[in-house]
């Protein structure tokens, strides 16, 4: 591509988006932010030397076109398939991926740990990080800022502004960019002056060189949007995003430039799909066609909300930029008083309902599970610790496919367990985990409600009674499973087809049901436990824990995920790789004969 002359540059990004189009179509994937950044990122590559420079993308999840121009365009149809490539950067997958990413507003911090370790070694390059202003939110990118404004070293700081983050932005930071997306007239302002200047004989150059020692004060007249440049970062922009001419003269210009810098981009979400544009919230993740429609759990916590909140004015509903993927969208719209989106920040998001928790509220926090593992002190210090009644509903719970490594939810049980006060309870079906919510309208203490995207289907239910465990089959046999979730549960069920076994659905991992464990050790059964988590720290070895101290007389074996991280990008892959599975769970208690 840089062979190329800069007017062939526009080729190449619609061959990039048509490629894009196609493959999202087929595959599912990150569709708006992707086509959204397509000319920058052809704009970034034609200007800087990568790998020797390094760009970092924030999230990741508009990184489709730096693959595909970084020797992975004949691998893009696998994308986010098992033996494709990953829908994040992924540095074991390619050199030119600087670093993994999958979470927001952490590529400030990687940017200045780059630039600090080529000053170290001596070594010249440059540091990008492409950040969008959704992931400016964040409060780590503030921590970021705040570093990067005082070692002074040569960031690039890319700021890809389409107003959107997945929902959209909220919050003061929003509403500065929107006034300084109006400063365009200082940039047509300052260009219109320099070219009027430079013309003048012998006195030109030297009157520009006066000028850009006075920009400052030509800023503070026009503008009064100085936040960056108080932080010792120099401003430039804002420029059109989708114009490659006007971005490479821009990198081109400062890429050499001493200190951090800031460039400010203006892009569409989106762009060149009219239903992404017009619609980028519904656009930001495409899933890949499966032939049916499964139940998700989202839309029973939407409804149970938007129910709730009619009769109980504490209710409010809490997200982090996420209330699509929640469930929270139509509640939002019904009740925008009682809908607090705080942005990319969930350890805002954590603290703030336990404010409102101590303040006399019921906040319900929905949140992926790999998002809350940012919260983690959070929870324990702040919600926990003051014992405060704020419902957790930890959504896309155990593998989570096509996403890959950097978004498992295969941990939260684990990290959860370990806290004093907290309640852990694990919904099989729509039906159970509305029961469940309704339980937690009375419960006055900290309550995680953990569960994946979807579910098959639906029976009747025991009514919930904390801490006790539901008994869904009653088999003959002195063998047991002892199920967390509906994976685990339709693993088991269909493993009492071939054998004569109890099926129990766990549906508290946190207090667990003494009285029933009690009854099977003393019995002397054979237990298996099986749960969509992690194995160290999981439900399984909470209840081997509890057995040994009361001298174990059962049988016991675990079914978990290893202790290793997981990059299947196929949620079936996974289960049968951990096995997670009936067939597995028969061979296990055969093996405790």
């Amino acid at each position: 591509m840089k062979r190329l002359k800069i007017t062939e540059l526009d080729c190449v990004a619609r061959d990039i988006r048509e490629r894009i189009l196609s493959v999202v179509g087929e595959n599912g994937g990150h569709l708006s932010s992707n086509l959204g950044a397509v000319e920058l990122t052809v704009a970034l590559h034609y200007v800087f030397d990568c790998p020797t420079d390094k760009i970092v993308f924030d999230v990741g999840h508009q990184s489709y076109a730096h693959k595909i121009l970084t020797g992975r365009a004949d691998r893009f149809a696998q994308l986010r398939k098992n033996g494709g490539i990953s829908g994040f950067p992924k540095p074991s997958e390619s050199e030119y991926d600087a670093f993994s990413t999958g979470h927001a507003s952490t590529s400030l911090s990687v940017a200045l740990g780059f630039a600090q370790a080529a000053k170290s070694r001596g070594e010249s390059c440059n540091t990008v990080a492409v950040i969008g202003d959704g992931a400016l939110t964040g409060g780590l990118a503030y921590e970021a800022l705040n570093a990067i404004g005082s070692e002074q070293l040569p960031v690039i700081i890319v700021l890809n502004d389409n107003e959107m983050s997945i929902s959209k932005n909220v919050g003061a930071m929003s509403k500065y960019l929107t006034r300084l997306r109006v400063s365009k007239k200082y940039v047509r302002i300052k260009s219109e002056i320099k070219c009027a200047v430079s013309v003048i004989p012998l006195f030109g150059e030297g009157a520009i060189r006066l000028m850009e020692r006075g920009k400052k004060f030509l800023k503070k007249i026009i503008l009064s949007n100085k936040m960056f440049e108080e932080m010792g970062i120099s401003y430039y922009g804002p420029f059109d995003g989708h114009n490659i001419r006007e971005l490479v003269q821009v990198f081109s210009q400062l890429k050499d430039k001493d200190g951090p810098i800031i460039v400010h981009v203006l892009t569409d979400k989106g762009r060149g799909d009219e239903s992404a544009t017009t619609d980028p919230e519904h656009s930001h993740g495409v899933s890949a066609s499966t032939g049916g429609k499964s139940k998700k759990f989202s839309d029973v916590l939407g409804s149970f909300l938007m129910s709730a909140a009619e009769s109980d004015s504490r209710v409010i509903g809490v997200t982090a930029a996420m209330a699509i993927g929640t469930g929270l969208e139509e509640f939002s719209k019904k009740y925008p008083d009682r809908f607090k989106d705080v942005g990319i920040a969930e350890e805002h998001a954590v603290t703030y309902s336990a404010a409102l928790a101590a303040g006399g509220m019921k906040p319900y926090f929905a949140v992926y599970s790999t998002f809350l593992q940012r919260g983690f002190d959070q929870v324990l210090h702040d919600v926990c610790i003051g014992n405060y009644p704020v419902t957790l509903c930890v959504d896309r719970a155990g593998a989570v496919g096509s996403d890959g490594v950097t978004h498992q939810g295969v941990f939260d049980l684990s990290y959860l367990s370990l806290m004093p006060n907290m309640t852990i309870m694990c919904p099989t079906d729509g039906r159970e985990l509305n029961d469940m919510l309704q339980f937690s309208l009375g419960y006055s203490a900290p309550i995680a409600i953990r569960y994946p995207k979807s579910y098959k289907a639906e029976r009747e239910h025991e009514p919930v009674e904390y801490g006790k465990w539901e008994v869904i089959k009653q088999g003959k046999s002195k063998s047991v499973a002892l199920c967390v979730g509906p994976r685990a549960l339709d693993a088991a069920l269909s493993a009492a087809e071939k054998t004569d076994i109890t099926v129990v659905n766990c549906r508290f991992v946190k207090p667990l049901d003494n009285e029933l464990l009690d009854s099977v050790n003393k019995r002397g059964y054979k237990i298996v436990t099986i749960e969509d988590n992690v194995r160290r720290g999981g439900f399984g070895e909470s209840v081997l824990s509890y057995l040994n101290a009361k001298k174990l007389n059962a049988a016991i074996s675990i079914l978990a995920h290893d202790d290793k991280f997981i990059d299947d990008r196929d949620v079936d892959s996974t289960l049968n790789a951990s096995g997670l599975t009936s067939e597995n769970l028969i061979l296990t208690l055969k093996s405790l004969e």
